[in-house]
C-alpha cells in the first residue's frame, strides 16, 4: 500500500520524519473533513448522519455533491474495517433508489440550479479509513460501482493527510444514463455539430482539434492514475478532485484547459493564461490556459505538472 512520508525541518536544518497516527474517535475525522469538504475533496456538503430508511437500515456519514454534479456518499472508519466495502455498496444501492429524495435535499441545501444539474450516471462512494486490506483493493477493481479508497493520517501541528490508495471509475447505470439523456433533451441549448469519437473523449472532440487534444490527453494522463470523465460540457481529469477541465472552442480552433492552480503562482500571459477567479465558466479550476498549437501545449506542460503535483 502507498505510504505518505512527511518531514519537518528541525532547528539544525535536518529533516525529521513525522509519525502519523489515527484519530481517537471516528467523529473527529468526520467533522474535520466535513468542515473542509470542498477544499479537500471538491465536494459540496449536503448532510451528516443521513438515515437511509427501514430497508437499508443505516445512517450515511456524509452526503455531498461533487464538482461534476455526481452524488457522493462518504463513509469514515477510524481504523481498518473489512466491512467498509459492503457498507459502501449498500449505501450506493440506497442512493440509486432515492433519486427524488436526494434531489430534494440538493434543492433545499444548494438551490434549484444544483438540483437540476445532478448527474446520476456515476454516483460516487468515498471510503476514508486508516487502512485497507489487499482484498479491499482487489474487490474495488471488480465492483461496477465508482468507489475511492482514501487513507488518512493525522500528524502533530494539526496536519491531516488524505491519500488516494485505490479507485474504480465504475460503470454508468443504463437507467441513469437514459434519464440523463432525457433530461438533457429537455434543456434548450445551442445546436451541436456531431463529431466522431476520439479515445477517452466521449465524442466531444471537434475534428479540427483532435490531433492537439490527443497530445493534450497524453500530457494530462502522464501523472500516474488519472480518471478521465467525459461530461456534458467538458472533459474532467481527476484524482480525488478535478485537476483539469478541458473545453473545446472549434470556431476559434482552440482548446481551453482550466487547471486547479492558484493564478497568483503563475506569471500570466495575455492570450495564453487567465485568472478566472470570480468569472463564471464551465468546468472547474481558477487558471485558464488557451491552446491553439503544439507550441502552446509545450509551454503549458509545466503548468499541468504543477497542478498535478499539488493535487
Amino acid at each position: 500500500m502507498a505510504e505518505l512520508m512527511l518531514f519537518r525541518l528541525d532547528a539544525d536544518g535536518r529533516d525529521v520524519e513525522l509519525s502519523g497516527s489515527t484519530v481517537a474517535l471516528e467523529v473527529e475525522l468526520q467533522r474535520r473533513v466535513e468542515a473542509g469538504l470542498e477544499e479537500m475533496l471538491g465536494i459540496r456538503f449536503l448532510a451528516s448522519e443521513y438515515p437511509t430508511g427501514p430497508w437499508h437500515r443505516g445512517r450515511i456519514d456524509t452526503l455531498g455533491l461533487d464538482e461534476n454534479g455526481s452524488p457522493v456518499v462518504i463513509e469514515f472508519k477510524k481504523g481498518s474495517d473489512s466491512g467498509v466495502l459492503s457498507q459502501a455498496v449498500s449505501y450506493l444501492s440506497w442512493l440509486d433508489s432515492a433519486h427524488h429524495e436526494f434531489e430534494a435535499l440538493v434543492r433545499k441545501v444548494l438551490g434549484a440550479e444544483a438540483a437540476e444539474s445532478v448527474d446520476w450516471r456515476r454516483p460516487r462512494m468515498i471510503c476514508i479509513a486508516a487502512g485497507f486490506s489487499h482484498h479491499d483493493r482487489v474487490a474495488v477493481q471488480r465492483l461496477p460501482e465508482r468507489i475511492d479508497l482514501v487513507r488518512y493520517r493525522v500528524f502533530e501541528g494539526g496536519l491531516l493527510s488524505l491519500l488516494l490508495v485505490d479507485s474504480s471509475p465504475g460503470s454508468p447505470s443504463l437507467a441513469a444514463s437514459r434519464r440523463h439523456r432525457e433530461r438533457e433533451a429537455a434543456v434548450v441549448s445551442a445546436p451541436v455539430v456531431p463529431v466522431g469519437p476520439a479515445p477517452g473523449s466521449g465524442g466531444l472532440v471537434p475534428t479540427c482539434l483532435r490531433d492537439l487534444y490527443s497530445e493534450l490527453d497524453d500530457a494530462l494522463t502522464a501523472w500516474g492514475e488519472v480518471e478521465v470523465a467525459a461530461l456534458r460540457h467538458y472533459i474532467a481529469y481527476r484524482r480525488l478532485v478535478n485537476v483539469a477541465s478541458v473545453l473545446f472552442r472549434p470556431m476559434h480552433e482552440a482548446i481551453l484547459v482550466y487547471l486547479r492552480l492558484d493564478p497568483d503562482s503563475v506569471v500570466l500571459e495575455e492570450g495564453f493564461t487567465r485568472d478566472m477567479r470570480g468569472i463564471g465558466h464551465l468546468g472547474t479550476g481558477d487558471l485558464e490556459v488557451r491552446l491553439v498549437s503544439a507550441a502552446d501545449l509545450e509551454k503549458a506542460t509545466p503548468l499541468i505538472r504543477q497542478a498535478f503535483e499539488a493535487a
